[in-house]
């Protein structure tokens, strides 16, 4: 997981987030994963910061606190201008914490998606940025294990490495679980892959892929199951095409196969030095250079990312204070609301006698957490997500939106407020391609659901990870205002409504947002449960176990037949989804996940909308769960796993689309 998060993005705080962690005032969230939150910090002196804090079921494990305080003491020793410092931390707390300081800025991987490879002097900069990063992990005896372009943030003053997750010292100290090779596939050295030994060469190596991958936005040895592609690792079948030459031979010596014939990371960096100085120089008309880390700047072209001033509310839980603090920012969309201003007066009911003024009510019993999806129709069918359209006379459907109405009463137009207050922000972090109209909160007081109609650009590649955030937000906003100011409301459901031009609206997302399971979160992997895996939820570390290449003979033959068929049926569905090529293994792959007896199948394709994202999650988790099946029914108490999860993989994040557990051919998804 992350400790910085992604593009500066503050997402708000939620209810249950702490206050203050340490001497820092929480403000908001930046991140979550399969470790934990990424909490949005501010010190005493105004320092912003990321404070990383696991998971307290995590924290009662001794073999995870270990690698936490770990990760604290190999953090600690590091410093330089290219990696991001450790502040402040508590390992030994009742949830474990780490602080860092705030970087703002997109992954290597956003920026190439997003805007392509680095040109001009950017890839020199990059190339001795990263070495001299790499130079000062290495020289207090620590090695990284998992370098790649997510850990990489590029700043207006060059690029930061991060995240020593799974780093360990020199001298072999590792709590890794045994027998797992730790790191990505594409970013393992040969040496890893055959001897399961990661050391400063092993990071060399995974350098030089990263800076071909900067300087050309091509995987170096391409994408598809994890054993191709480590057997095109350890066979040396590097792309270079596109490296500027005078780099390239830099980057050439850091793949070599065999340890022993690579460059240090010292070595590499002021090699890259040397390169940059001259293209420094050949750029500028003065004779004299500058020292190295200017050279990096003048070299630098990364504009500053969207870093939004981090505002630190006088109460950082969600009340009613907020909300009509901020209604200049809300008032295009609340003047569209019946009765917007007259409902702001103390006492008017605005004719509901459900409605309450009162935001002082006793709140509503606590709320729990369960550990899969909600209770919603889709799950009562097996289908391991929330998200579902009109499939029963008693689900919404637009015509039952149609019949809503515009909030009354106090109570009513409080929760708009927070709604749409909520949303705004939302829409800023997604960025272009969502809007929302004026009247976009609609309430049915005898279905006992509150709507949410929304614009979003249907060609737009993140569809299927904004409406998660949609819903998300809507679903948190509406467990506080709700079931915690105005408890007597009759609220229990939330339906979200998507308008398009040229098409009808449709419901795209409807759940119970007071039934006390997680909300949906695009960035924490929670998209739905169900299919009888109440006891297991799939996740960020399961899938990363899952995209590390296996070695089991009879993992790689289903995983390999698995991936076969669901390519076949997706390519066999071209028309229903809408897809624009023939799909193979470098668009959908199967790897597992041992600690939790798990298959996860994932989608790099992102040119599907939500709902043929569900009609290939559907094919795929059938096809998963009979996989599993069958092999158990060959293999008997032999074949370990049991339970399947299906994902899509983007550059903003991932989302576990549907999981369960495969017991017999009956539990499998037709």
């Amino acid at each position: 997981m992350s400790a910085i998060g992604s593009g500066g993005r503050v997402q708000p705080a939620r209810p249950g987030d702490p206050s203050r962690i340490g001497p820092y005032r929480i403000i908001g969230r930046l991140g979550a994963g399969g470790m934990g939150t990424v909490h949005a910090g501010v010190a005493p002196d105004g320092l912003r910061v990321a404070v990383k804090v696991i998971h307290p079921e995590q924290a009662q494990d001794p073999e995870f606190r270990a690698r936490f305080r770990r990760e604290v003491e190999l953090s600690s020793r590091v410093t330089g201008p290219h990696v991001v410092p450790l502040l402040a931390a508590d390992p030994d707390a009742p949830t474990p914490w780490l602080a860092t300081a705030y970087v703002p800025g997109p992954t290597l991987t956003q920026h190439v998606l997003a805007r392509g490879p680095l040109t001009d002097g950017g890839p020199y900069a990059f190339a001795a940025a990263t070495a001299q990063a790499l130079a000062a992990i290495h020289a207090v005896g620590v090695v990284h294990r998992d370098v790649k372009p997510q850990n990489v943030l590029l700043t207006p003053a060059g690029p930061r490495l991060l995240d020593f997750g799974i780093a360990h010292a020199a001298d072999g100290t590792s709590v890794t679980r045994t027998g797992i090779t730790t790191g990505t596939p594409g970013w393992i050295s040969p040496e890893q892959y055959r001897q399961g030994t990661a050391g400063p060469a092993g990071d060399v190596f995974a350098w030089g892929a990263l800076v071909a991958y900067a300087a050309t936005g091509r995987l170096p040895f391409g994408a598809g199951a994890p054993d191709v592609v480590a057997f095109r690792v350890m066979s040396g079948e590097a792309d270079l095409d596109g490296v500027p030459e005078l780099l390239r031979r830099v980057v050439e010596k850091a793949l070599a196969q065999e340890p022993g014939d690579r460059p240090t990371a010292a070595e590499a960096a002021q090699e890259c030095a040397g390169l940059l100085a001259s293209q420094v120089t050949q750029a500028a008309s003065a004779g004299t250079s500058p020292a190295p880390v200017d050279m990096i700047t003048a070299a630098w072209e990364i504009p500053a990312a969207d870093d939004p001033t981090w505002q630190v509310p006088a109460d950082p839980r969600r009340s009613r204070k907020r909300v009509l603090a901020t209604v200049a920012l809300a008032a295009g969309v609340v003047g569209g609301l019946a009765g917007g201003v007259a409902a702001l007066l103390p006492g008017d009911t605005g004719g509901d006698p459900r409605a309450s003024s009162s935001s002082s009510t006793a709140s509503a019993s606590p709320l729990t957490t369960a550990g899969a999806g909600r209770a919603t129709a889709s799950t009562a069918q097996g289908n391991g997500t929330a998200r579902h359209e009109d499939r029963s006379t008693g689900s919404a459907s637009a015509a039952s939106w149609n019949r809503a109405r515009a909030a009354r009463g106090a109570a009513e137009h409080d929760v708009a407020r927070a709604v749409l207050h909520d949303q705004s922000v939302e829409a800023q972090q997604l960025g272009d391609g969502v809007d929302f109209e004026p009247g976009a909160v609609r309430f049915h007081a005898s279905r006992r659901e509150v709507y949410l109609s929304y614009r979003l650009s249907s060609d737009e590649q993140g569809t299927l990870y904004a409406e998660t955030e949609i819903a998300g937000s809507m679903c948190l906003t509406l467990r506080d205002v709700v079931l915690r100011q105005h408890p007597d409301l009759p609220y229990r459901t939330y339906v979200l409504i998507a308008e398009e031009e040229g098409r009808e609206a449709r419901v795209t997302w409807q759940d119970d947002f007071a039934a006390g399971t997680d909300c949906p979160s695009a960035g924490g992997g929670t998209g739905g449960g169900g299919d009888g895996a109440q006891d297991w939820q799939p996740g960020e570390e399961g899938l990363g176990q899952a995209m590390v290449p296996s070695t089991d003979g009879a993992e790689i033959r289903v995983a390999d037949g698995t991936a076969k068929k669901i390519i076949a049926g997706t390519n066999g569905m071209r028309g229903t989804l809408g897809t624009d090529r023939v799909l193979g293994h470098d668009h959908i792959k199967v790897g597992f996940d041992p600690a939790n007896s798990a298959m996860y199948v994932w989608s790099e394709y992102l040119r599907w909308n939500q709902g043929q994202v569900e009609s290939w999650a559907a094919l795929a988790a059938g096809e998963a769960c009979r996989a599993l099946v069958g092999e158990r029914e060959r293999a008997g108490s032999a074949w370990p796993y049991s339970r399947y999860a299906v994902a899509e993989i983007g550059g903003s994040g991932y989302l576990m689309v549907r999981w369960g557990t495969a017991t017999t051919r009956g539990d499998c998804p037709a």
